[in-house]
């Protein structure tokens, strides 16, 4: 089954100290101890965050290893991805990952990947980029629409409850056309996709929520959806489910 795991905010980088959405996306790969991959681009692979990753995961019942651009492991990294149980997205610029990840054809290799199996995650770049479009601020201080992969279908808009100008930004773009209708995330919440499918949203935080966002119109219709708290207590956030 193909899975995307798209994160709002949250893990490593964010929660350092709250481990539940981490280990949920170690909990999806296909076997006890997976092979998780930590992807940087979108960071210019920046060592800081590198070894906060590792940091993170060699506390936890997986084999963590990254992978950079900027020093590859080969000049042929088909053999690299497809071995590897989950990949894992940072966070940083999406327009420069993307024209990274095409020039080094990884664009077509994660694809394989997700084709065959491999879990695909990641946090705020690395959630935008798996769907058609997706608001970033990869430009510099404005939000702007950005045409991405094309794995899951419609739009994504993390942070939606961490950065100020996320929502309005996104009912703007709607409202203008720039893009198409699609999913929210706030920092915490996690969008899991079975295939093209919305299989469940997840939060590492009690009131994290995630949207179905939508232009019908002349308005943007905003439909939270039940969010499952994977603390102990396992309380559902109130929302419509979808």
């Amino acid at each position: 089954m193909k899975q995307i795991i798209a994160m709002g905010g949250g893990g490593f980088s964010m929660e350092p100290e709250n481990v539940l959405l981490d280990q949920y996306v170690l909990e999806q790969a296909r076997c006890s101890v997976p092979k998780i991959c930590f992807i940087p681009t979108a960071s210019g692979d920046a060592e800081s965050y590198i070894e906060r990753f590792y940091h993170a995961f060699q506390k936890l019942s997986c084999v963590p290893s990254h992978l950079s651009l900027f020093k590859p492991p080969a000049s042929d990294l088909s053999d690299f991805i497809m071995e590897k149980d989950i990949l894992y997205v940072g966070g940083g610029n999406t327009k420069n990952l993307l024209a990274l990840w095409k020039d080094w054809g990884l664009d077509h290799l994660l694809k394989k990947a997700w084709e065959n199996g491999k879990v695909l995650a990641g946090i705020s770049a690395g959630s935008i980029c798996w769907f058609e479009e997706g608001m970033t601020d990869s430009y510099g201080s404005d939000l702007r629409p950005l045409s991405c992969l094309g794995f899951l279908k419609g739009s994504n808009c993390p942070h939606y409850d961490g950065e100020e100008e996320r929502r309005p930004s996104y009912y703007q773009a709607l409202l203008e056309g720039d893009i198409q209708s699609g999913y929210a995330a706030d920092d915490g919440a996690a969008l899991h996709f079975m295939g093209q499918e919305l299989y469940r949203a997840v939060s590492s935080r009690p009131y994290a929520k995630a949207y179905r966002v939508e232009r019908a119109g002349n308005a943007v219709i905003e439909s939270a959806i039940v969010t499952d708290y994977l603390g102990e207590d396992g309380k559902e956030d109130e929302g419509v489910a979808l």
